[in-house]
């Protein structure tokens, strides 16, 4: 028996692009609202006139007024431009689209949910990334300049690039490996669960507040005075004198680096125990067999089979190595020859108003990020043929 096909109406042909028109109107005009610095206040006081509000109105244009309400109203328009806008674009768009045929639809119909997303990343983050590197290459006229990279080979920047150059090594090195030493021995114990957890706990506490609580450990006084900082404390129970460790250069670069190992181990142990439990048991048992010690296995059967893991970890954790700046900006500010790139960025552009410079420590560890991203890539893509 032939079943009958069921048409859509034919008024769903006229009301999807109408209800299309009236969202990209209201979207637009919810956009002007929140580009004009004055649109809350300013809306507002539309509605009050609306409303025979006069006074309240002109209390709003000249500054005055329900300023907060104000601001509400605009978080409120920013939600429904933000979230409704999306929501009606995706139900009209792709009503009109379902409307096509299967070829081109079946070509268009992603486009239409990764477009907004696409459009997004490209305002949010190509825009600003472009912008940066063009302005790295103009003085303050706006003219072409190279000044702003020539200053790069003086002494002062070289030493804040050998600076991120060690927090890339050690910092990452040091995570890496201590993270894949604990998942190896937490596999073997126990508590392994409360094991694990006291080393990954540390990884929920933001850079600044694990920067403050090892600010209280590096805490120096005079010698003759009581300490507080438990490091000295310790130095001085020994019969040492207490050192400055956040003063003292080079002791305190690798000082603020084991602030990073300390949050960063967490998580590369978590990685490195799922793959390490990843690892087939009948090839750790043949290798014993074969009379490989415990260290043996580890070095030449594990560590090799999580290849791509290590990988991963390493590249994700040298990525927040060379962009580091909350540790460095909150327990000395850069200022005892510890600097870094990123809190140099951060001074160059609110402190000393030199945008060309900023711009070109950004676009310099723009840079010093490809060839990172380049290799997590690879590896990524090599995983997916392994697989």
């Amino acid at each position: 028996m032939a079943t009958a096909r069921v048409e859509s109406p034919g008024w769903s042909r006229f009301v999807l692009p109408i209800a299309a028109l009236i969202g990209l109107g209201a979207c637009v005009a919810g956009i002007l609202v929140l580009y004009d610095p004055q649109g809350g206040p300013n809306l507002l006081a539309s509605i009050y006139d609306a409303l025979g509000n006069t006074s309240g109105a002109t209390e709003l244009r000249n500054g005055q007024g329900d300023q907060v309400i104000a601001k509400l109203l605009l978080a409120a328009i920013a939600l429904a431009v933000g979230v409704g806008g999306i929501w009606l674009l995706f139900i009209t768009v792709g009503g009109l689209v379902g409307k096509l045929q299967a070829k081109w639809r079946d070509r268009i119909m992603p486009w239409v949910f990764a477009g907004p997303a696409l459009v997004l990343l490209a305002v949010f983050l190509l825009y600003p990334a472009a912008g940066t590197i063009l302005r790295s290459l103009q003085d303050d006229q706006g003219q072409f300049t190279l000044a702003n990279f020539a200053v790069m080979v003086e002494p002062e920047f070289t030493q804040i690039l050998r600076n991120n150059v060690i927090w890339l090594v050690v910092g990452t090195g040091a995570s890496v490996i201590l993270g894949l030493v604990f998942a190896w021995l937490f596999d073997r114990v126990r508590r392994e669960a409360l094991a694990k957890t006291l080393v990954f706990l540390p990884l929920a506490i933001s850079l600044v507040g694990a920067s403050v609580i090892w600010g209280f450990v590096y805490a120096w006084q005079p010698a003759g005075q009581p300490q507080i900082g438990l490091l000295n404390a310790v130095v001085v129970g020994l019969g040492g004198e207490p050192i400055s460790w956040l003063t003292t250069s080079p002791i305190n670069v690798f000082c603020e680096i084991v602030i990073m190992i300390w949050l960063q181990t967490g998580f590369a142990m978590v990685v490195f125990s799922a793959a390490i439990k990843g690892v087939s048991a009948e090839i750790i048992e043949a290798a014993r067999l074969d009379g490989a010690t415990e260290r043996q296995i580890f070095v030449r059967v594990i560590v090799p089979m999580i290849r791509g893991s290590i990988v991963t970890v390493s590249t994700t954790i040298a990525i927040v190595t060379l962009k580091i700046f909350d540790i460095v900006y909150v327990t000395t500010g850069g200022h005892f020859s510890d600097d870094v790139v990123a809190n140099r960025m951060f001074l160059e552009i609110f402190q000393f108003f030199e945008d060309g410079r900023g711009a070109a420590l950004a676009t310099l560890l723009f840079i010093a990020v490809l060839p990172v991203m380049y290799i997590n890539l690879r590896n990524f893509r090599r995983q997916q043929v392994e697989a």
